[in-house]
């Protein structure tokens, strides 16, 4: 650190010159320094640095002449001024001999006060400024030092972040290309740097044009983000978030346009499978809720009383409930064949001793395992009320296999009362044969007379993301229709095509139909029955809607 004074050396063997030279040049900011010989000067000019040394040419065993040429021969005393001060008579070879020597001045004693004044005063100023530049120069250093690393923190920030920053100057030419940047897209730096980004084909061209208008806009870009699907180098898509920031020069002309790009690949993804889940949620409450209505409906049309229909109904609903429960606890990834049989023992429908049950370990679909549910509790209802559980020596026996990807399912009753088959088809049997073949499967009973035995097949199989995103976009176009609120007009002796995989729901719409009078044609539970339908049977519907036409249950009640 330099000192943040000037400092002079005065260098004379006799002490009266050296305070008569002090008592003249002494002022504000200046430190004088005093050397009787050669000897002693240089032990101070090797301690200090000085502003001007001035010299007594004659002094006994070094000169001043000798004394200047070693501080000449020396780095740190090279640059100080010397003025020479002697009392010997002008001489030019002794005045030359000075000047050869590196002396600045040559000064003759007796010294004038006012000339020796001005000229210390020459170097005490240039002393002064010199002191300035190196406290300036050292200041610089300083900030430079914090910028550097100020610069190397945020390159460090830049190299690490998750962030792609990208700069451009104002004819969208890449100026930087950060290490983020090159993980996020495939390019090094020295593959983009310098290239305009037309020639790049690395974003759509309406971005290149939103980019050109940012640098000439009047104000700096608002603080949102722009959308942006980029390409990598691999040619995989980016889904990606802008933020600029616009750099202006001291005039207000553009430098470069600094952009933040975030990936949110990821999170546009998460995005659609959330909404993608709330549909199918949705989707679920509204056939759950349709499917205890008609439940209810249902079993309100088959039940002799109201205490046979609360036993039935809540049998139903408690089925229902145990097979949601089921799939709760696997988060609707599906269910148990198996555990789907103990929740009939546990809820008391059937006798455990006297239902055999085996099969290998199978998991259903969520829709399967909620419709066979209810189909394995209506076949232990009616066993219980008309077949092999009605008697004491009655016994059941559940068997399951698969073949060539098909849930074969076998109910045997046997040591019930005789069997004879129904006159007409009860609720029960129409709910499990819709219910299979809503699931593309087929339902076939043999009514023999040691017991009844039904055979059930069914594929396995989940749900598709295809087949849920087909029935959201079902239901927003059945939102639209409805939205029309276009009258629904008269139905009866009309004949329609319901199209419904809900069993329940299904059998609770042609009922509606019927009882206002018009003809059912299926159901069709899935969309080959339906086309299959729609190609050999007539049906009427309105010519400016599609061939299935979906009516709100409350507005056909009305008719």
């Amino acid at each position: 650190m330099p000192s943040d004074v000037v400092r002079f050396l005065l260098v004379d063997d006799l002490d009266e010159n050296l305070r008569a030279l002090e008592a003249l040049l002494r002022c504000d900011g200046l430190e004088i320094h005093l050397a009787r010989s050669g000897m002693e000067a240089l032990e101070l000019l090797l301690r200090n640095d000085y502003a001007l040394a001035l010299l007594d040419v004659q002094m006994p065993g070094m000169d001043g002449f000798e004394l200047a040429e070693l501080m000449r021969g020396t780095e740190r005393t090279r640059q100080v001024p010397i003025i020479f001060v002697t009392a010997a008579a002008a001489d030019e070879g002794r005045r030359f001999r000075g000047y050869e020597a590196g002396a600045v001045d040559y000064v003759f004693k007796p010294v004038d006060p006012l000339v020796m004044k001005s000229k210390a005063k020459v170097f005490f100023e240039i002393g002064r400024q010199h002191l300035e530049l190196a406290r300036r120069k050292d200041e610089l250093q300083t900030l430079a030092g914090k910028l550097g690393t100020a610069l190397d923190r945020l390159q460090a920030h830049s190299d690490n972040s998750p962030l792609a920053i990208v700069e451009f100057d104002p004819d969208l030419r890449v100026l930087g290309w950060s290490k983020g940047a090159e993980r996020m897209f495939g390019w090094t730096s020295g593959e983009m740097v310098g290239h305009r980004l037309t020639d790049l084909g690395w974003v759509p061209d309406v971005c290149t044009e939103d980019l050109r208008s940012q640098f000439f806009a009047d104000a700096q870009p608002a603080r949102g983000h722009e959308d942006v699907r980029c390409r990598r180098k691999d040619g995989a898509s980016v889904e990606s978030e802008w933020y600029a920031s616009l750099l202006r020069d001291g005039a207000g002309r553009p430098l470069s346009l600094n952009v933040q790009i975030l990936d949110v690949t990821d999170r546009r993804r998460a995005e659609e499978t959330q909404r993608l889940l709330i549909g199918e949620l949705n989707h679920r409450v509204k056939n759950t809720l349709a499917t205890v209505q008609a439940i209810a409906t249902q079993t309100l049309r088959h039940t002799r009383n109201p205490d046979h229909f609360a036993d039935t109904f809540s049998g139903r609903i408690q089925s229902l409930a145990s097979a949601h429960s089921l799939l709760s606890d696997s988060t609707w990834q599906g269910a148990g064949l198996a555990d789907l049989v103990r929740d009939q023992l546990r809820h008391g429908t059937v006798d455990p001793a006297r239902l055999s049950a085996s099969g290998p370990e199978i998991s259903l679909a969520p829709q399967a395992a909620l419709r066979l549910g209810l189909v394995l509790h209506e076949l232990a209802t009616n066993a219980c009320k008309y077949g092999a559980f009605s008697g004491p020596d009655g016994r059941v026996a559940l068997t399951w296999s698969v073949d060539d990807g098909r849930l074969v399912l076998i109910w045997e009753e046997a040591g019930g009362p005789p069997v004879r088959a129904p006159s007409r088809r009860g609720f029960g049997s129409t709910l499990i044969d819709g219910s299979i073949r809503s699931d593309g499967g087929t339902a076939a009973v043999s009514y023999r007379v040691e017991g009844v035995v039904w055979r059930i097949e069914l594929p396995l199989g989940g749900t598709k993301a295809s087949e849920i995103e087909t029935r959201l976009r079902a239901d927003e176009k059945l939102r639209a229709v409805q939205a029309k609120e276009e009258p629904v007009g008269e139905i009866a002796d009309k004949t329609y095509l319901v199209v419904e995989d809900e069993a329940l729901v299904a059998l609770e719409l042609v009922s509606i139909l019927e009882d206002a009078g018009a003809t059912a044609i299926g159901p069709a539970g899935t969309v080959a029955d339906a086309l299959a339908a729609i190609e050999t049977e007539r049906f009427d519907a309105p010519s400016s809607t599609a061939t299935c036409t979906a009516m709100p249950w409350t507005r056909l009640r009305r008719r």
